[in-house]
């Protein structure tokens, strides 16, 4: 069993899976559009949709991060995440001030990158892209 995380964007998929790639040196090994989905499908795509992303997944260490933008379909319209984190547990100090820099470039930063009574180093903010993670860099037990 995996257990994965599935991101829903309103039309930045595709650069935010290229933004993850770079921050969490992943490797992105799906990225499809809905024009290339089976021709049923794309003939219900509104053209300006088409080049929106269906499906995407990132590999990082032998772990999934996937997502796609909301479709035209829904009948919800497109809320960000609440309630909700994405964790990152890093083994170095090093590295969790290097991902911490890079996830929060243009995002909001709800509390710093620090030395707390758990962990090297903990952080929490949201990126550019509107999705919250966690950094946590725990000390050893």
């Amino acid at each position: 069993m995996r257990l994965s995380t599935y991101l829903i964007f309103n039309g930045d998929c595709k650069a935010a899976f290229q933004f993850y790639a770079r921050c969490l040196d992943g490797n992105i090994v799906a990225m499809h559009t809905y024009a290339e989905a089976p021709e049923e499908c794309v003939q219900e795509t509104p053209p300006e949709h088409r080049d929106k992303i269906m499906h995407a997944r990132l590999e990082i260490d032998g772990q999934w991060l996937m997502g796609s933008d909301i479709t035209p379909q829904c009948p919800a319209p497109y809320e960000a995440i609440k309630g909700a984190h994405i964790t990152l547990n890093i083994d170095t100090p090093e590295d969790a001030e290097r991902i911490f820099q890079a996830l929060a470039d243009n995002g909001t930063v709800q509390m710093p990158l620090e030395e707390t009574f758990w962990a090297k180093r903990f952080a929490m903010l949201t990126d550019k892209y509107g999705v919250p993670w966690m950094i946590n860099c725990e000390k050893e037990v």
